[in-house]
């Protein structure tokens, strides 16, 4: 079955590639986790993300914003002895401080239109031949990212912004010879131009 070729062989990888990234979320407390996880992968593969997730769902309460909100600094100092989670110290305290954000972002608006704003609404559909054409950083990532951190966000530069907009279909990025591409590329989604 032809994938997109970022995808490896590894059976987490190619089910994550088959079943999530790129397809359409709207779910608020979805699209919370997705951005807590591509915040902590800065620096890392995708895969050792994915390999630690379940644990960040456990130790995070199924992302429940509230609960990491109230976290105390000693609770994330006993969080940065949990080896199934990626133990870098700035990124733990990033995560309360986003839990904080998106609470704040809760109260005045829903956050999950106000993260689909950046495509106005539904996804961009773009058409790669290959891996190499795909950005790392767009105009909608770049807006993003700057809304985000104005409302007091970390861990969300545009490269990390652009990566949440793939993951969570706002633009899709197969691969035209991926397998997925024909059945993400259809709908209401607005397609690019290149």
């Amino acid at each position: 079955m032809p994938r997109c070729q970022w995808c490896s062989s590894d059976p987490i990888y190619q089910s994550y590639h088959d079943h999530e990234w790129g397809v359409p979320e709207y779910d608020a407390g979805r699209l919370f986790e997705k951005l807590l996880l591509d915040g902590f992968q800065a620096g890392l593969s995708w895969i050792t993300i994915l390999k630690k997730r379940e644990r960040y769902r456990q130790v995070y309460h199924g992302f429940d914003a509230g609960f990491m909100a109230a976290q105390t600094d000693a609770d994330l100092q006993a969080l940065m002895q949990d080896p199934g989670i990626i133990r870098n110290r700035l990124k733990v305290h990033a995560a309360r401080q986003n839990a904080r954000a998106w609470l704040a972002l809760t109260e005045q608006t829903d956050p999950a239109a106000w993260l689909w704003q950046f495509v106005e609404g539904r996804p961009l559909i773009n058409r790669f031949a290959s891996h190499a054409e795909v950005p790392a950083i767009t105009p909608e990532a770049q807006a993003m990212s700057k809304a985000l951190r104005k409302v007091g966000f970390s861990f969300v530069g545009p490269t990390i912004c652009y990566a949440f907009m793939q993951a969570t279909g706002m633009v899709m990025d197969h691969t035209l010879a991926c397998f997925r591409y024909a059945e993400l590329a259809g709908g209401t989604a607005a397609v690019k131009q290149q």
